[in-house]
């Protein structure tokens, strides 16, 4: 009796393996982030900035879409006694902190000597300006990415940023802007993961997995900010890119 209930365990555990495993498998890399209609003003002849200033990004609540989606939401909504005017400021801070904070911690990663700051660049010195603004928040629909999956109520963040090149007792010039874009991606959603584990005949076991994995991807930051940080990654990349063209940045740090 008891090797029989180990080898029921022992099953159900590989199938749980196998679902986590697969799901994990789409999980990875399923975010996306983009950067578009980039415009270069300057050609920047010999520009070798001592710094790269980078100033809090503006956001304005009014740009925030709530997921106002489900029960639990609005309940936790009604005891805070958050109005949504409330929520949608917070959320804006949010994504601007974290964008601002992740594209100084991605720049320095890559060798550049990066500063968050909004003071007025010092004027001896060759400084690299990089500002923006968030242009959208849109926290998408957290039951539908969990219930649906692959795109279904993704959240989103997109900005727009210019570049600026500052020279010791010079006036700053515009150098380039773009647009960047992030989302939480195409995720697979719990019926996904079910079909998965149908086809293995363990629909229960899969849909379990499923349903954690997604849980488990929402907690470590299927976000706004999450969102924020990935786009981040795009705007450091994109500036990197420019003191890789001019030599004070080393390409294969770029990454």
């Amino acid at each position: 009796m008891f090797a029989a209930l180990n080898s029921v365990r022992g099953k159900t555990f590989r199938s749980a393996s196998a679902a986590l495993a697969f799901s994990a498998m789409l999980l990875s890399g399923c975010a996306a982030a983009s950067v578009t209609n980039t415009a270069q003003y300057s050609t920047l002849t010999q520009a070798n900035p001592q710094n790269v200033y980078v100033y809090t990004f503006a956001s304005n609540p009014e740009s925030v879409k709530l997921d106002n989606s489900g029960l639990i939401h609005k309940l936790s909504a009604s005891f805070s006694g958050s109005s949504e005017e409330v929520q949608q400021t917070q959320e804006a801070a949010e994504a601007s902190n974290a964008l601002t904070d992740q594209v100084v911690a991605k720049l320095q990663s890559m060798g550049v000597h990066a500063i968050r700051t909004d003071a007025p660049p010092p004027a001896d010195q060759n400084v690299l300006i990089v500002e923006g603004a968030v242009g959208s928040i849109d926290a998408g629909n957290h039951r539908r990415r969990t219930l649906i999956g692959l795109g279904a109520g993704k959240s989103e963040v997109t900005a727009h940023v210019q570049v600026l090149y500052k020279p010791a007792g010079g006036m700053p010039q515009l150098v380039q802007t773009f647009d960047a874009d992030a989302n939480s991606g195409h995720m697979p959603g719990v019926a996904e993961t079910a079909g998965v584990g149908a086809a293995a005949g363990h629909v229960a076991t899969s849909a379990a997995a499923g349903g954690a994995l997604h849980v488990g991807a929402e907690h470590k930051g299927d976000t706004v900010t999450s969102d924020a940080k990935k786009l981040a990654d795009s705007v450091a990349k994109q500036v990197a890119q420019i003191g890789v063209t001019q030599g004070w940045v080393q390409g294969d740090l770029v990454k």
